[in-house]
């Protein structure tokens, strides 16, 4: 298993250019935040319907899902790159509650999803290098945690 630093050294690799990176310290937590939101949207009938899981007090298993097994992924790297995950993750699903109290959350969530992609890519094709992701998926949760790091770092270099 890969440690921390060994991820983002591999990550860095694809991500030098400072434009890049600018474009990486805004699209990467929208992208996350929107993936949250969306997952957060997944109607429960569609759930049970669909695989049979229904349990009142879940309102959601593919947002339980999906939370659980980001922070399982973040937790074997170290904990408190897990500590620093929970406390985005919280800070997403409040942000999304109220997005959700006020407007529609799939669409918001879907349209930042798409905007902050498009930005992804722009910054990769500045950048002259291939997304991460597409050697490894798991550099899809490496990213926020490297956007963390490199912002709290920022002022030591």
């Amino acid at each position: 298993m890969k440690t921390a630093q060994q991820w983002f050294d591999e990550y860095a690799i694809s991500h030098q250019n400072e434009t890049n990176q600018l474009i990486h310290y805004i699209c990467v937590p929208a992208i996350f935040f929107s993936v949250v939101g969306i997952l957060m949207s997944i109607p429960n009938e569609f759930l049970k319907n669909t695989f049979q899981l229904y349990n009142p007090l879940i309102e959601n298993w593919a947002f339980i899902f999906g939370i659980l097994v980001s922070l399982f992924f973040y937790l074997r790297i170290g904990f408190w790159y897990f500590t620093r995950m929970l406390v985005v993750i919280l800070l997403c699903i409040i942000a999304n509650n109220w997005i959700n109290n006020i407007s529609n959350l799939l669409v918001v969530s879907l349209s930042v999803f798409v905007v902050a992609w498009i930005g992804q890519f722009y910054g990769h094709k500045i950048e002259g290098e291939k997304p991460s992701f597409i050697k490894d998926l798991q550099f899809l949760l490496i990213g926020p945690l490297w956007v963390i790091e490199k912002l709290s770092t920022h002022g030591e270099n």
